[in-house]
């Protein structure tokens, strides 16, 4: 089988692709599709299966999302979605991007999605993340990544503001600010933690910042850190970096939900923690004792074996073949035009920013001036993120 993915982002390109190779099919990666001729790509090339992932470069923008679906509508091969940022981003992301490029099946690591996009008669199914050998696996310890603790995960501050009640202020807490607070040594990469303080209530050692790091050396800070903390999202599932430091050899450190013990065992194939007391306890122990480290390492890397990339590959072509995708089938599902909702809160009509949303398209919807957004929310120029709530008029004195 001939396997298409429209991606070009390292942390995607070296999973599910490798996957399906190792799998024994051919695949192809489009790289950077805005220059791309699609249409001939994909003539030249001939898939059986054309697949999109995430939130990326490649499919962020209205643009690309619109070339995605004019190249991929008329040709008479299933076009397949991994929605890897549900539940948080499905209204601003997932449900746009779906809206605007119909693909024919929507995979999603969140289980409770699978029911949602079923009733908007979308066919879809439970994905979860998975790692592949040929990138996350066990390395001699190198001095340069070097670290008694480390976390390899990006801060996202202004997320957080904007979602005060996620999970993630909870992993925060019982994971990272205790190792601060007693000053022990964690080295930080990935974006925005020096900007973190206001969320975690201490300000990380600048000294202890690493920054950006590339996907395929994770390993390296994986294999060389005697722990590693892993930051959950939610409660319901797991993310991609707790199959990757398992895969690497890493002694994982992450939070008490039920989808960890669903799928590993605590205290055998990692570590859990659901409070910061927790969390100083173990960190103090596992330091302390190299051999009880090994042994959490060598039966995480048996665990971890059947959640690689090939057998998730080998699990979506199983439930495409069943749902009739290669049956020269398109889904004609059919959804609602983009309707822009909002809500009350605090006195004021807000609007919760979708991917592709400008100032200017929002000024138009809702009759209001790019200049009132801007000092309504103390904006300082155009640029908005998703999931960005934004102030719309005031509603107090009837709207005045």
């Amino acid at each position: 089988m001939r396997v298409l993915f429209l991606e070009s982002h390292p942390m995607w390109i070296h999973g599910l692709p490798n996957g399906f190779i190792d799998a024994g099919h051919e695949v192809k990666i489009s790289g950077p599709i805005d220059q791309l001729d699609l249409d001939s790509l994909i003539a030249e090339f001939q898939p059986d299966l054309i697949m999109t992932m995430g939130w990326g470069p490649e499919n962020s923008s209205r643009s690309k999302q619109q070339k995605i679906y004019e190249s991929t509508v008329n040709v008479n091969v299933p076009h397949v979605y991994w929605a890897t940022e549900d539940p948080t981003s499905t209204e601003i992301f997932t449900i746009p991007y779906i809206r605007r490029t119909h693909p024919d099946f929507v995979f999603t690591i969140c289980q409770d999605r699978v029911s949602y996009y079923r009733s908007l008669g979308i066919p879809s199914e439970h994905l979860d993340f998975g790692y592949h050998p040929k990138v996350h696996h066990p390395v001699e310890v190198d001095s340069d990544y070097y670290s008694p603790i480390s976390i390899v995960a990006n801060g996202y501050p202004s997320k957080l503001s904007y979602f005060p009640n996620h999970f993630r202020h909870q992993s925060m807490k019982n994971l990272i600010v205790p190792l601060i607070e007693n000053n022990i040594q964690t080295y930080f990469y990935g974006n925005g933690w020096e900007n973190m303080g206001q969320h975690l209530g201490v300000d990380i050692p600048k000294e202890w910042i690493r920054g950006y790091i590339d996907y395929t050396l994770a390993n390296k800070v994986y294999s060389s850190s005697k722990i590693i903390i892993g930051l959950q999202n939610l409660p319901t599932q797991l993310t991609q970096r707790t199959y990757e430091v398992i895969g690497s050899g890493g002694v994982l450190l992450t939070n008490d939900t039920p989808e960890i013990h669903r799928v590993f065992q605590a205290g055998k194939d990692l570590l859990t923690s659901s409070t910061p007391e927790e969390t100083l306890e173990l960190v103090r122990y596992y330091l302390q004792y190299p051999n009880e480290r090994e042994g959490l390492q060598k039966n995480s890397l048996k665990a971890v074996q059947k959640h690689s990339y090939k057998e998730r590959a080998q699990f979506i072509l199983e439930i495409l073949e069943r749902s009739g995708m290669f049956n020269n089938r398109k889904s004609t599902y059919v959804l609602g035009a983009e309707k822009k909702v909002t809500f009350l809160k605090d006195g004021f009509e807000i609007y919760k920013v979708q991917n592709g949303d400008t100032l200017y398209q929002i000024s138009k919807e809702f009759g209001v001036t790019i200049e009132q957004l801007k000092q309504l929310n103390g904006l300082t120029s155009d640029i908005i993120d998703s999931g960005y709530p934004l102030k719309i008029k005031s509603i107090k004195n009837g709207g005045e």
